[in-house]
């Protein structure tokens, strides 16, 4: 019989967290870079680029090592993971460029609710209460952001669109983590890139039209950021618990609100900044909890 893990030590816990920061603020950059060729491009074909083009750039690795070191474990798995992955996405991708890009990340922060209630019932992670308070703080701190929108007129819908997406994501997640335990995970981002691209195809094929060599060049910036940042979301995954890593996430507010109002010259509203620091507030708290819990 296959005892279950460990629960993961302090320090672990607080690496998982700086590689999910890692991750996030690659992520902010990839969104903005994806954002800009969204509004030029059809939507899932830039999904498709954007995958295909990270799937481009592990190819050196692979041929180097050899490509039977990428073979996975749990292929089933690795199939179920990017259909679902795929879902969340396509529906992400239709939003995207209607979204700015501070709200956009408001939104995926739903996503971290979703992730916790998850781990505790299909992965038998430990209900830590401090983590599901700060997350509960940092989800108020999204609703002062986005709840604005529905007051709205056109904005609200795109918005309910890519709320969407996050119990996709979630699930997504879950799997993820659960493929650490037998993949590496190099192996897990390949696997993601490979049949994310195959399952977008099919929906960017009516509304392609080909690219221009700087676009390319912005595909293969996407494809490097986002092989890059799904590499530290599955290491962080791999050494802490999942939920334990999902408050940090709302620091990636600031990023992404400083990204938008650089390229897209969209200002945060007053909203977006209290809803921000209320975000702020919950992520310094419970970092500091878990480093001072030895």
């Amino acid at each position: 019989m296959t005892l279950p893990p460990g629960r993961p030590t302090r320090a672990a816990t607080l690496r998982g967290m700086a590689w999910m920061a890692a991750a996030g603020f690659q992520f902010c950059l990839l969104n903005t870079i994806a954002r800009g060729l969204a509004m030029e491009l059809d939507p899932f074909q830039t999904q498709f680029l954007r995958y295909f083009a990270g799937l481009l750039v592990l190819v050196p690795f692979m041929l180097r090592t050899g490509l039977t070191a990428w073979l996975p474990h749990d292929l089933k798995g690795q199939g179920w993971r990017g259909a679902i992955h795929t879902a969340g996405l396509l529906l992400w991708f239709w939003a995207l460029p209607h979204v700015p890009l501070a709200d956009m990340t408001a939104i995926g922060f739903t996503g971290p609710i979703f992730i916790m209630a998850g781990a505790v019932i299909f992965l038998g992670e430990p209900m830590v209460r401090a983590r599901w308070v700060a997350a509960g703080i940092g989800f108020l701190g999204v609703l002062v952001i986005v709840a604005p929108k529905f007051t709205g007129t056109g904005s609200g819908f795109w918005s309910l669109v890519m709320l969407s997406s996050a119990p996709l994501f979630a699930a997504s997640f879950l799997i993820t983590k659960a493929l650490t335990r037998r993949d590496r995970p190099e192996v897990i981002v390949a696997w993601q890139a490979l049949t994310v691209a195959a399952f977008t195809l099919p929906f960017a094929i009516p509304g392609w039209t080909w690219p221009s060599a700087t676009q390319l060049g912005w595909f293969l910036m996407t494809g490097l950021l986002g092989s890059a940042g799904h590499w530290c979301l599955t290491e962080a995954f791999r050494i802490a618990d999942i939920s334990a890593t999902q408050p940090i996430k709302f620091v990636d507010m600031i990023w992404a609100s400083t990204l938008g109002w650089i390229v897209f010259s969209e200002i945060p509203s007053a909203w977006t900044f209290a809803g921000a620091a209320v975000i702020f507030t919950a992520t310094t708290w419970i970092a500091r909890r878990e480093a001072r819990a030895r």
